[in-house]
This record gives structure tokens, sequence and C-alpha cells, in this order.
């Protein structure tokens, strides 16, 4: 299965992020996945591509033109493809994958995540989306998702339908008996 990563172009600041970036691409290959990621070598999505090649797996990474020199694309992967525009990474990244997960990471990874979120809300794919909840850095966006829920936003469904784990491992397992709920008004 191709699994998608939404994560930061930095490292952060706690070491146990890279730590992580590490374990999930170690995870990924030993499970016989391929790494699908936004093609940078740079902070968690070099450290994750990296770890997925050492660990013998495929990686393919999807970065457009402008980011190409910023993010100092990744030239020792399976395949790179180089876009025009971010519109255009997501979706070629979306045909590509057939899973999502975000690691920790700034706006960027948040926008990737939710809008494949929002489209397996609405029907347009079935494929499970994750957030690897290192250390407890996305606790606080899960108590806002919760705030959405009690506030009649967000249906008790579509919140559940997010696979939320610390342990990469335990992620890509749920991934293979994910069920899709039904799409929004259907």
């Amino acid at each position: 299965m191709r699994v998608a990563v939404f994560c930061g172009s930095s490292s952060g600041n706690d070491p146990i992020f890279a730590e992580q970036a590490r374990a999930m691409g170690k995870a990924i290959a030993e499970a016989g996945h391929s790494l699908v990621f936004g093609g940078g070598k740079v902070g968690l999505m070099g450290i994750l591509a990296d770890s997925v090649l050492e660990h013998g797996g495929e990686v393919i990474g999807v970065i457009p033109h402008m980011l190409k020199e910023r993010e100092v694309a990744h030239a020792g992967i399976t395949e790179l493809f180089v876009v025009d525009d971010m519109h255009q990474r997501k979706a070629k990244m979306n045909s590509l994958a057939k899973a999502f997960i975000a690691m920790p990471g700034g706006p960027g990874t948040l926008e990737e995540i939710f809008e494949v979120w929002t489209w397996a809300q609405l029907g347009y794919h079935e494929k499970p989306c994750a957030f690897l909840n290192v250390a407890g850095y996305y606790d606080p966006l899960f108590s806002f998702l919760d705030n959405m829920r009690e506030n009649g936003f967000l249906k008790d469904v579509y919140r559940d339908m997010l696979i939320v784990d610390d342990d990469p491992s335990r992620i890509l397992a749920r991934f293979e008996d994910y069920a899709s709920p039904q799409a929004k008004w259907r």
C-alpha cells in the first residue's frame, strides 16, 4: 500500500519528533508499504524518507517547482514528481496514496490532512486518515475537534473516523481493516 505522510519541513524543537519520523519510516518499509511524501530532504520529511530508504522501502515524492529548490528536493528517492503548484501536489499525492498520516508539522501539514479528511467525509475517497500523535503534539487540536462536535459542527462519525495513535505500527495495522463511514448527504 502507498501511504502518504504529511509532516514538517523542519525537525521541531524536541528530538522525539525526529525519532518518531525514523520509527514511522521503518514501520512503513518493514510492513511492505511505500511512502508518498512532499519530496523534500529537509526536516521531518527528509528524516522520514531516509528511514524508509534505509529499511529497503520505496519512496515517492511530489514537490512543486517553486519548492524544489527551497525545500531542496530529495535526490535519492525512488521517484520524484515535480508539479506546478500546491494544488497539483495534493491532487497527485491523493491519487498515489491509499492512506494518509499527519505527523507533527505546521500549517501546511494541517491543511493537507484536513483536506483529505474533508474529501473522505464528502465521499471523494474512502481512504483512512490518521494522526501520529507524537508526545501529545495534537492533543490541543483534538480538544478543538471535540469542541466542534459538541457545538454541532462535526458529527461523531466523522470525528471518530480519524485514526489517532502514538505508535506507527499500530496506525498501519489499523489501515488494514479500515471501513469508511457513509459520506455526508447520502
